[in-house]
């Protein structure tokens, strides 16, 4: 079955992805295209999942092109992404597969990567529609519909409680758009199982942070049955506040992102669930995409990829 689901971007954007008004985009001396993988933040696993799956490829397709990936440090450091793009920009790269930090901060510099010449391809979280609007910048999304995945893991745990349980969302970022549709999804699922949802705050995708929110609601809500974070690494945070308050065996945790530090806490009953994006071949996806329109000088659409839900039965 393809894995890829298509969904056209509106036509009168369309040519601006090919858009080229500064100099041309450079390949490699040998010929071949140069393609800049940037990501959040490296210390995340996920993003780390990311990029060793990106050198993967290119390593096997190593006289198809050239890959230069890079990171920042911290997921809500926008401005040094930006440098990032303007680096790649300068150095004249053919592609850009970008995970955006801020759903709209990036938005005007990878407009201005299209104008000099330079395919954008947005993987992770999705750029905000209205901006790109404004800035009548057509960049296709290649990634999971992060709503679906969220409704998915909720969904799996409405089965483990009654209607009327208390339980919470520990959100991302909330300017970045997978944060808030994770968040949708998990609100989705609360509704329709009949949950009450005791708080939703923002976690900022950090361990600490969550472990910080988490705690503060453990103690404001003693009869929370479960917290809802919208990636692992603010499960781990929630685990943790859970472990300190001696309440491990009472309240569920679910997250997303499938990261490797949570599977043994699936596997020993620890976290009841995740959703698994194929971290390691998420960028793989974008940079493939990025290849074709390159090399068939195609007009570019969304695609859709892969998400599905873990447990501790299905947990390879």
């Amino acid at each position: 079955m393809n894995i890829f689901l298509r969904c056209l971007l509106p036509l009168a954007l369309l040519g601006a992805a090919f858009a080229g008004c500064g100099k041309p985009s450079e390949k490699s001396r040998d010929g071949k295209p140069r393609i800049a993988l940037v990501m959040k933040s490296l210390a995340n696993e996920f993003f780390q999942t990311m990029e060793r799956g990106a050198r993967e490829h290119q390593a096997a397709h190593a006289n198809d092109y050239d890959l230069l990936a890079n990171g920042i440090k911290d997921e809500l450091d926008v401005s040094r992404q930006i440098d990032l793009v303007e680096q790649m920009i300068a150095q004249r790269v053919n592609a850009i597969v970008i995970a955006p930090a801020d759903s709209k901060a990036l938005v005007p510099v990878c407009k201005k990567a299209m104008d000099a010449g330079i395919v954008v391809i947005n993987i992770d979280n999705k750029f905000d529609a209205t901006v790109l609007a404004d800035k009548k910048a057509a960049i296709p999304f290649v990634g999971p519909d992060n709503r679906k995945g969220a409704k998915l893991v909720g969904d799996y745990l409405a089965t483990k409680l009654k209607p009327g349980d208390k339980v919470a969302i520990i959100e991302g970022v909330p300017t970045a758009f997978n944060g808030q549709q994770r968040k949708l999804g998990f609100d989705d699922a609360v509704k329709a199982a009949g949950l009450s949802l005791a708080s939703s705050q923002p976690g900022n995708w950090e361990t600490t942070k969550a472990n910080q929110v988490a705690s503060a609601l453990i103690i404001e809500h003693p009869d929370l049955k479960a917290f809802l974070c919208a990636n692992d690494s603010m499960a781990l945070g929630a685990i943790a506040a859970l472990k300190a308050a001696g309440k491990s065996d009472q309240v569920l945790v679910v997250g997303y992102d499938n990261i490797s530090a949570v599977q043994q806490l699936i596997r020993e009953g620890k976290m009841l669930a995740t959703a698994d994006q194929h971290a390691d071949k998420l960028a793989v996806f974008g940079i493939e995409y990025a290849l074709q329109v390159l090399r068939d000088k195609s007009t570019p659409a969304d695609r859709e990829t892969p998400v599905e839900l873990i447990t501790k039965d299905n947990l390879k």
